[in-house]
C-alpha cells in the first residue's frame, strides 16, 4: 500500500508480484524470464524474453477463454475494468460456492470484488479454493454490475468442468477478474483500475491491479 501523491489517497496494490514463484493452474505454464542480453555480463543493454501462461497472478478472463465466440480480450471494453467498486468480505467455507446471499440488497457499484480468503498465498497453490454460485451471478446481473473480481485462480471450483459459474458470466456479458491479492483491502468503496492487454484473440491477459481510495465527491 502506498499513497497517491496528487492527492494523499491510499493505493491498493491488489496484484502478486509475477516472478517464477508464482504458482500457476497445474498444467499450465508458469513464468520464466530468459537474457538475451545483460550488461552485468559486458553487453550495452538488458534485454529478456518472457513466457508465461496469460492467466498469470491478476489477469482479465476473455469470453473465447470459456465460450465459443470469437470475443478475445482486446475487444472487451476498457470501461470496464475502470472506475468505481466495492470490495465485500464474504463468508464461505473451501470448496464451497459464494451464494447470492452474500451481496447486499443494493450496490451502488457497477463493478464489485469478492475478499474471500480461501487462496491466502499466491506462489503456493491450494485447489480447495472458494468460487461464485451461478445464482450469485444472477444477483450481479439484476443489481447491473459489469465486473466481477475474486481473490482466487477462478470463479468455478478447481474440479468443475462445465463452468457454470463462468457460463453464468458469458450469459451476463460480466467481465471477470481472477487472482486478486485483497487481504490487506478494508471492505468498501474505491477506485479500481485493471486494464488488460491489448492481446489480440488471447483468452485473457494479465493486470496490474490496484485500488484507490476515493476522493471528496
Amino acid at each position: 500500500m502506498r499513497c497517491d501523491a496528487s492527492g494523499g489517497r491510499r493505493i491498493f496494490d491488489i496484484s502478486p508480484s509475477l516472478n517464477e514463484r508464482l504458482a500457476v493452474w497445474p498444467g499450465d505454464r508458469p513464468l520464466s524470464r530468459e537474457v538475451l542480453l545483460d550488461i552485468e555480463r559486458g553487453d550495452n543493454i538488458t534485454l529478456s524474453t518472457l513466457r508465461s501462461t496469460v492467466h498469470l497472478g491478476a489477469h482479465a478472463d476473455a469470453p473465447n477463454h470459456y465460450a465459443p465466440t470469437d470475443v478475445g480480450i482486446d475487444q472487451r471494453p476498457l470501461e470496464r475494468y475502470l472506475g468505481r467498486c466495492i470490495v465485500i468480505d464474504v463468508e464461505v467455507n473451501r470448496g464451497e460456492r459464494i451464494p447470492a446471499s452474500a451481496l447486499p440488497s443494493e450496490l451502488s457499484c457497477p463493478r464489485v470484488l469478492l475478499k474471500s480468503e480461501t487462496f491466502p498465498d499466491p506462489t503456493q497453490f491450494n485447489e480447495d479454493f472458494a468460487a461464485l454460485s451461478v445464482e450469485l451471478v444472477q444477483r450481479l446481473q439484476q443489481l447491473r454490475v459489469g465486473l466481477i473480481g475474486i481473490d482466487t485462480p477462478s470463479v468455478d471450483l478447481f474440479h468443475s468442468k462445465e463452468l457454470p459459474a463462468h457460463q453464468a458470466c458469458y450469459a451476463a456479458d460480466l467481465a471477470i477478474l481472477e487472482g486478486l491479492v485483497l487481504k490487506d483491502v478494508p471492505a468498501g468503496e474505491y477506485e479500481l483500475i485493471a486494464l488488460p492487454l491489448r492481446l489480440e484473440r488471447f483468452d485473457a491477459s494479465p493486470v496490474r491491479a490496484i485500488l484507490r481510495e476515493l476522493g471528496d465527491e
